[in-house]
């Protein structure tokens, strides 16, 4: 039976196993040495399976295995003090370019993925992505308008973003959301209707979601808390009545997915070419979709 006493933690009899240091999060994960239930964010990695912080603080002088006394997280990454550090960065950045559109309307044309004269004023000058303007790809995924748009988006990063932070660590978190944004602004460039504009963060938030249901089944969690909300976006996704860019959602989820599998999944060898590989797949297929798309307009 997965029941473990009081002070180790775990779950009521004939309950589901939780964490023995968060008690409202459910595992099927056990500490190597004590065997103790831990959860994402209190696994740290070791030479074979995990451990829990504790026998990780007391691993010196122990004789188990040094790489013990290097505290890893689940994908391999370093565990950090602030498992939200680079999570509250994005935010902060979001956050400062909505300010500073507010208050300059015309840099909206300057980060948007299709410039003014998509947008209806050819006088303007041609400007976009097809002209060499790559970094579009890169801005518009920081830009919103409305506020109920970068509420959404941010209320998406700050839940989601977290728990996935300090499962992957910040270099590979940080490597996931950017290049989801980046997949869904290449395919958005390339399916979309340039004269529709396109800005969020949707994309990004998009793969974060589609890892976030990579992660949770690595774990044995249960899944359908994370099915439901993946239903919902989507159906709102390609509800007949909105302007919602699909292209970005689709392209995001399908990216965060890709590279999640290879973070979690990677074997403990060869984890570090596996992850850089499929991060530099999907980089790649950026890449090519755009020089793609561009040879159509031009």
């Amino acid at each position: 039976m997965d029941q473990q006493p009081d002070d180790q933690g775990g779950s009521a009899p004939g309950g589901p196993l939780t964490c023995y240091r968060h008690p409202d999060r459910e595992t099927g994960v056990r500490c190597i040495r004590c065997e103790r239930p831990i959860c994402t964010d209190c696994m740290i990695d070791a030479s074979v399976g995990f451990q829990c912080p504790e026998c990780v603080r007391q691993g010196s002088g122990t004789g188990h295995h040094p790489a013990a006394s290097r505290p890893r997280t689940l994908a391999g990454g370093s565990v950090a003090a602030d498992p939200r550090l680079i999570t509250k960065i994005l935010l902060v950045l979001n956050l400062a370019v909505f300010v500073a559109v507010s208050v300059d309307e015309s840099l909206l044309d300057e980060l948007l993925l299709f410039g003014r004269a998509y947008l209806g004023n050819p006088s303007a000058g041609i400007e976009g992505v097809a002209e060499g303007q790559w970094y579009r790809l890169f801005t518009s995924m920081f830009l919103h308008q409305q506020v109920w748009h970068i509420a959404f988006n941010m209320l998406g990063l700050w839940w989601l973003g977290g728990p996935l932070e300090a499962a992957l660590g910040r270099a590979r978190y940080l490597a996931l959301y950017l290049l989801s944004g980046l997949a869904g602004s290449a395919l958005t460039y390339a399916l979309s209707d340039p004269a529709q504009g396109s800005l969020g963060a949707s994309g990004a938030v998009f793969g974060l979601l589609g890892a976030t249901a990579v992660l949770m089944r690595r774990m044995n969690y249960d899944m359908r808390p994370v099915i439901v909300l993946l239903v919902v976006n989507l159906i709102f996704t390609f509800n007949p009545w909105g302007s919602i860019a699909w292209q970005a959602h689709v392209g995001g989820l399908v990216a965060g997915v890709a590279m999640a599998v290879a973070m979690v999944h990677a074997p403990r060898a060869h984890r570090n070419l596996v992850q850089s590989g499929s991060c530099a797949l999907v980089l790649a297929a950026v890449v090519v979709t755009v020089l793609v798309r561009t040879a159509t307009l031009t």
